[in-house]
């Protein structure tokens, strides 16, 4: 297990990782506007285990052949990033409130919305940065590297789940605030404007 000096720096460190505005975190809050903060539980699930991808190969040294050939991201990129531009076309065309539009009964499946936020986080080569570069220098040598490593990834992992539950509890007081009067209209096309430009975000990153 890490000394508590090295969780003492390790925690804050990927805490503040974590909550800085990306990809994942502005997927979060979107989700949480448009579907509430239960049904984004499930993008929060693969987003976590995303992470936990990333973390396990990075640690195993497939991250420095990915970022080396960063083509290998181009299928992940690219079709997660269509699939989430055209949720948000569906949504930006929607007049009715989306709890109780088609897209949240298909398109947002729990399947997809779990796919989707494991293809985001895996597929996020900052992500695969980031792991290379800072969870490597917490792991020490001279102590057994397995328990280490599941101890940092369990911070990791909770840590993003918190994050995300704020930017999705965030997203859903938005959603009210908007709710409000005749702003249901307005309300798709922010949430739907806001998925279609993480979409792009994620295909040109």
């Amino acid at each position: 297990m890490p000394d508590i000096a090295v969780l003492a720096v390790f925690i804050p460190t990927w805490f503040f990782i974590s909550i800085t505005p990306g990809m994942c975190m502005t997927l979060a809050m979107t989700m949480g506007m448009s579907v509430g903060v239960t049904r984004t539980l499930w993008m929060m699930l693969g987003e976590v285990f995303g992470v936990a991808t990333v973390a396990i190969l990075a640690v195993l040294g497939v991250a420095s052949l990915m970022l080396n050939y960063p083509a290998v991201f181009a299928w992940f990129k690219w079709i997660g990033g269509a699939y989430l531009v055209y949720l948000g076309l569906r949504m930006w065309l929607a007049e009715a409130d989306l709890s109780q539009n088609k897209i949240k009964h298909s398109q947002l499946s729990s399947i997809n919305l779990i796919s989707q936020g494991y293809i985001t986080a895996v597929a996020n080569p900052k992500g695969w940065a980031f792991m290379v570069s800072i969870l490597p220098p917490f792991i020490s040598l001279d102590k057994p590297l397995t328990l280490q490593f599941m101890v940092l990834l369990g911070i990791i992992m909770l840590s993003e789940f918190i994050c995300m539950l704020i930017y999705a509890n965030g997203g859903k007081g938005l959603k009210r605030l908007l709710s409000r009067g005749n702003n249901v209209v307005w309300l798709n096309r922010i949430a739907g404007s806001l998925l279609a430009a993480v979409g792009i975000w994620l295909a040109l990153s």
